[in-house]
This record gives structure tokens, C-alpha cells and sequence, in this order.
């Protein structure tokens, strides 16, 4: 039991970053992965799992993951691409082709490729619309439902 405790404790304590003091001047536009998680509002998990996918590559020091300023303009490309709702394996080929081509980061869409993304959106868009009507039209009818229940129950009350 106090083992876990101590475990929880360390879990939940503030980290400190002792790291930087170690900086050079190049190094200290590093952050941790907890700053980026902090930064963009991302999991922890969610970070490990871009890295695993090839889409991020944090410079290791030790087990610390450090992202370069590079790093998070390719994590703000990442979140952008799914912002627009393209898969994960999309947005990897995307900038990866942009990288080709002009060396900085950047997603490259084909004119094609947005049209198509703009009729998923729109579809996408529509069923909700739809699941939207089907749900109001449910709870509307379970409001009546209730309703009449309560009468009837106030009703047989009364008798």
C-alpha cells in the first residue's frame, strides 16, 4: 500500500525540469513532452503514439523527450490535418511530400485532394444533421412519454 502512495505522489507532484540548467543556448528552445502536453492539450499518450506513427521524432536525452521548435510546427501540421479530417497516414503523406519539395514543413494538397476532403466534410455533416433530427424527435417523444406517465400516475393518486 505505501508503495502505491509513494507512486501516486510522484506521479501527481509538480515536475521540475532540471534539464535546463544543462541547456546550451541552442537547447533551451527544447520543451518535455509534459510542456507540449500542457501547450497543445494533447495526452501524453497521444504525443507517444505520433512518434510511434514516424510523425514526430523528439530528440531523445535519455528517456526525455525534447521537441525542437521544428517538432511542434510539424505537431501544429499534424493537428491542423486532423482539424480538416484527414487520417493520420494522410497528413504523414502530406508532409512528407511537402518536405520533399520545399524542405519546411507544410501539409501539400493537391486541389483534387481538398475537394474530395470538402464532400467528406459535407457528408459527414449531413448524417449528423440527421442523427441530430432522429435524437430531438426521441427526446421529445420520451418528454411526452414522461409526461403522460406523470399524469397518469398524479391520476391514479388522486383516486
Amino acid at each position: 500500500m505505501q508503495i502505491e502512495d509513494t507512486r501516486r505522489s510522484a506521479l501527481t507532484a509538480p515536475k521540475s525540469r532540471p534539464f535546463t540548467a544543462e541547456l546550451t543556448g541552442a537547447e533551451t528552445d527544447f520543451l518535455t513532452i509534459g510542456d507540449i502536453s500542457r501547450i497543445y492539450s494533447l495526452s501524453l499518450r497521444a504525443l507517444r503514439f505520433y512518434e510511434e506513427r514516424g510523425l514526430l521524432v523528439p530528440v531523445r536525452r535519455g528517456v526525455t523527450r525534447l521537441y525542437d521548435p521544428r517538432s511542434r510546427a510539424r505537431l501544429e501540421l499534424i493537428l491542423k490535418g486532423k482539424q480538416l479530417g484527414f487520417t493520420l497516414t494522410e497528413i504523414r503523406s502530406m508532409i512528407e511530400t511537402a518536405e520533399d519539395g520545399a524542405g519546411q514543413e507544410s501539409l501539400a494538397l493537391a486541389p483534387a485532394q481538398v475537394l474530395e476532403q470538402i464532400c467528406m466534410l459535407e457528408k459527414q455533416r449531413h448524417d449528423l444533421d440527421v442523427a441530430i433530427e432522429e435524437l430531438r424527435a426521441t427526446h421529445l417523444r420520451l418528454l411526452d412519454a414522461d409526461a403522460g406517465e406523470l399524469v397518469f400516475q398524479s391520476a391514479s393518486v388522486a383516486a
